[in-house]
């Protein structure tokens, strides 16, 4: 087998999302999606287009018409664009893997500040490259230059952004993002940007991918699935220089030959669907959340967006693996260890879920804490 493989963890979202599914009665606050349906226009279009035969091949780098959609939406959020620098994957992991697989040769060095989607880490080592990770939760979350160049090498040749965060939920300040522009162009390593949650956010959230003199050396990451609900549909894009979507392409059109037709058509419609209503959800269940946290007397850096709060589990004695695993045997709830995005002491909640599961998964949540 290929020895990189050999490397790769499972997900460890996935294994307590199946440990409480495994335990009986069990609630739990693991996954982050959406509990929306997708909205009726995108299903409908999909449908429409099903009827219409557009059923054949899509060409490798998608549809010229999603294409030209996806650069007018980019282009008006701020980042310049035309449909040549739009690359249609599979979802955000697509992208993600599309683009860390085009850029890292074996041995190549890319940072991941964590904590982290684990999906960078198992990428970055089935690439054969070495993942060299930037620990933020000495500085509330937030890069500081010293502790980013001392991360940095000959090798280096990506760091991979993630604002709003997941698992934290925290958004990365101007400072932190000018002390990366800054060290990018000055060592001459790309920034992949995983905005997947930029649209779930409860501000403007500072994006590396607006500023012109760094277009040849920053990479988008977007997905339809989080703003839109749209999970299953598996729809996602790459934005980036031409030069590297050509490349980015040509490795998709080997992995994958092309994202199917009447879902791109689909996604045309979604472009237009606002999603402010389910983004103010999100932000009531936020502070519904955060509120319970607080008469519970857990702390958590302060999210900003995503559908995450991280609280800090640290005074109890235990790991996040064996909190987790306790709360699921004796609390009836389950969460995700905080070991799981490279960041012991805390667990991540989701709260994807409608007020009923919020309440009663919390209710849990604290008889366990007052067990302890």
């Amino acid at each position: 087998m290929n020895q990189n493989i050999l490397n790769m963890k499972p997900s460890g979202i996935r294994r307590f999302t199946a440990l409480a599914k495994a335990t009986p009665g069990c609630r739990m606050l693991t996954i982050g999606e959406p509990d929306f349906d997708t909205p009726e226009p995108i299903r409908a279009a999909a449908a429409a287009a099903m009827a219409q035969g557009l059923t054949h091949y899509a060409p490798n780098k998608g549809t010229d018409s999603l294409r030209k959609a996806i650069a007018e939406y980019e282009t008006k959020r701020g980042m310049a664009c035309t449909m040549d620098n739009i690359l249609v994957t599979v979802g955000a992991t697509g992208a993600l893997n599309t683009a860390l697989t085009g850029l890292l040769n074996p041995g190549d060095e890319c940072i991941i500040p964590i904590p982290a989607f684990p999906l960078y880490e198992s990428i970055t080592v089935a690439a054969g490259a070495v993942p060299v990770f930037l620990d933020l939760k000495k500085s509330n979350f937030q890069i500081e230059k010293t502790a980013l160049e001392a991360c940095i090498s000959e090798k280096t040749r990506a760091i991979v952004l993630n604002s709003p965060n997941n698992p934290t939920g925290c958004v990365l300040s101007d400072e932190s993002l000018a002390i990366v522009a800054q060290l990018a162009q000055e060592h001459d390593f790309y920034i992949l940007c995983d905005n997947v949650y930029a649209a779930l956010s409860s501000g403007p959230v500072p994006d590396l991918t607006l500023r012109e003199e760094l277009r040849e050396r920053v990479i988008l990451c977007q997905s339809f699935s989080k703003p839109w609900a749209m999970t299953g549909w598996r729809l996602g894009w790459l934005a980036a220089p031409g030069t590297l979507i050509d490349k980015f392409t040509l490795l998709q059109a080997a992995q994958i030959a092309s994202v199917p037709t009447f879902l791109q058509k689909a996604a045309e419609t979604a472009l237009q669907v606002d999603v402010a209503k389910m983004a103010a959800v999100y932000r009531k269940r936020r502070e519904y959340v955060l509120d319970r946290l607080d008469k519970m007397g857990l702390t958590y850096p302060k999210p900003q967006g995503a559908f995450y709060v991280f609280p800090d589990i640290s005074r109890f004695g235990m790991d996040s693996e064996g909190f987790c695993i306790r709360l699921i045997e004796e609390g009836g709830l389950a969460a995700v260890p905080g070991s799981c995005f490279g960041c012991e002491g805390h667990i991540r909640l989701s709260y994807c879920y409608s007020d009923e599961e919020l309440k009663e998964s919390l209710d849990r949540l604290e008889r366990f804490i007052c067990s302890l």
